[in-house]
């Protein structure tokens, strides 16, 4: 993680509600939904880790993250280590928000009639009866 606005001693020994507004109020500053992410999936590990309830850490600044801020490559990385937060059918759109169907395009520039003669009309076959 590069430019985080916390060391790691901060990020895992500092308490919850510590984290909660500064990590809000990074993001409110600076917009950066990239480190913020990364910072988010870290309390995510130190939940796991830690005897703290860090469970669905800020979940309303991860949804805001994954539905209104601007898709980057961060959020399409961690995208699903964060499934929890959102409901099926949210996480439904979200999956198709974060990754959409590329559409595949041609060059065709125009339509030529085909040259060759098609066998087995009716003509043909009425002739050689």
């Amino acid at each position: 993680m590069t430019d985080l606005p916390f060391t790691q001693y901060q990020v895992f020994h500092s308490k919850a509600a510590t984290l909660r507004e500064q990590i809000v109020a990074y993001y409110q500053e600076t917009h950066n939904s990239s480190v913020t992410i990364q910072l988010l999936l870290a309390m995510k590990i130190r939940n796991q880790l830690g005897e703290q309830d860090f469970e669905l850490f800020l979940k309303d600044l991860v949804r805001h993250l994954f539905s209104k801020a601007t898709i980057n490559r961060a959020l399409r990385r961690y995208f699903y280590f964060f499934a929890e937060y959102f409901e099926e059918t949210e996480w439904e759109m979200m999956t198709a928000r974060c990754f959409p169907p590329t559409h595949s395009h041609t060059d065709l520039m125009e339509v030529v009639q085909a040259t060759v003669p098609v066998t087995g009309t009716e003509s043909d076959l009425s002739e050689s009866s």
